[in-house]
């Protein structure tokens, strides 16, 4: 039973809510079981864990695909387009509304960052805006499926096989996203790259997968990994026989995931199909709930397809009584977390000014920045929880 606290008067004061934040991984016992495993068998760095870790994955999928985890998204992304020799003179074309680590990534390797403008409906990016954008040192697309929607890919990889380009799926918000009836990460693009950061619909705590189906681009992928080493530390520490020797055979880098992350991706993966169901309910209730307000509401996945809902985003419309900075304030005050999703790059002033960019070009992206709100979503969240959420949207807005 909560205690009262009572005021200067003597009058009772009923007890603050708790805060609630726009998102919270959600761990139970399977995975800290997972993680004491780990500990106790003495293999902690990349190692068995890791490798079942990856088979999992795998067979979730499904398609014949393999999967090579990582430290980060932000290292995954790097690796595929270095496996797809992306270098210097060559552009790669990424959208505006995404996190840094799209664009950086293309940095890393010298090569041209060229940013496109987002659906108005999605806010994925616009395959309009993508063939508008292609030159001739076009090398590849990296389209993000924002906030757990799936972008257009039928018109994606159809302009990249007309132009002859390579198409590297930015899945950070996209597991499990289905596509016209098949899982993100079994699509027709060259590599898929997902997220396991503490706030995506399942977390290592730090980490990545890249995923492929073409061998020699894995290979790639698993030697730059690891230092450009023809021999990983697995096989040779655990080898019967001598297995000493190695050759480093490329200049690569120190992207691996540690069994006690992958030990906390297999409990979380376990459970994944339960978490995806409870973001469904808590997308629908807000939908429903916040129906009629001045808000524009997230695009829902077409038929065929679902919505993995990692995040929640809506977007103020000109009814509304309030800004989005006062927004944020109030739900703040009341004790609800929010964010926003995000800072268009064209904002951001590295590249803003290393690439002269405007907020003329990108006018989607650039109004809906202004007027976007990420509400909590997260599967640990009560139904009490985001009745709160819904009653202060709703009293702040109308």
């Amino acid at each position: 039973m909560a205690e009262h606290t009572t005021n200067e008067n003597g009058a009772q004061v009923q007890p603050q809510a708790p805060f609630l934040p726009f998102a919270l991984p959600d761990i139970g016992e399977e995975e800290i079981s997972e993680v004491v495993e780990c500990l106790r068998s003495g293999w902690v760095t990349t190692g068995p864990k890791t490798r079942q870790f990856e088979q999992a994955f795998c067979a979730y999928l499904g398609g014949g695909v393999e999967a090579i985890s990582v430290n980060s998204a932000t290292a995954g992304l790097h690796l595929a387009l270095e496996a797809l020799g992306i270098g210097p003179g060559d552009e790669v074309i990424v959208p505006t509304l995404t996190f840094t680590a799209t664009a950086e990534v293309v940095r890393y390797l010298g090569a041209q960052p060229v940013f496109a403008d987002s659906d108005p409906r999605t806010l994925c990016i616009d395959p309009a805006a993508v063939e508008a954008a292609i030159t001739a040192r076009t090398r590849a697309i990296v389209p993000v499926h924002y906030a757990g929607l799936a972008c257009d890919m039928e018109a994606i990889l159809a302009l990249a096989a007309r132009h002859g380009l390579r198409v590297v799926e930015d899945a950070a918000h996209a597991f499990p996203t289905l596509y016209q009836g098949q899982l993100v990460g079994t699509l027709g693009s060259d590599i898929t790259v997902f997220s396991f950061y503490a706030n995506k619909t399942m977390t290592t705590g730090e980490g990545g997968m890249v995923v492929t189906r073409d061998a020699a681009l894995a290979k790639r992928v698993r030697l730059m990994r690891i230092h450009g080493i023809s021999q990983d530390a697995f096989a040779r520490y655990t080898s019967r026989t001598p297995a000493w020797f190695y050759e480093v055979v490329a200049a690569g880098y120190k992207y691996n995931l540690t069994d006690i992350a992958s030990a906390i991706g297999l409990g979380q993966l376990r459970k994944i199909d339960r978490f995806l169901a409870r973001r469904q309910q808590l997308a629908a209730r807000y939908t429903s709930a916040l129906a009629g307000l001045p808000l524009q509401l997230p695009a829902d996945a077409a038929p065929g397809s679902t919505h993995a809902w990692h995040l929640y985003v809506v977007r103020l419309t000109d009814g509304a009584h309030i800004g989005r900075d006062e927004l944020i304030g109030e739900l703040s005050a009341r004790g609800i977390g929010t964010s926003v999703h995000f800072i268009p790059l064209h904002r951001q002033p590295y590249w803003r000014d290393t690439c002269a960019l405007a907020p003329q070009q990108f006018p989607v992206a650039e109004a809906s920045y202004h007027a976007m709100v990420t509400l909590p979503l997260y599967t640990k969240m009560t139904d009490a929880d985001q009745l709160r959420v819904i009653d202060a949207v709703r009293e702040l807005v109308s």
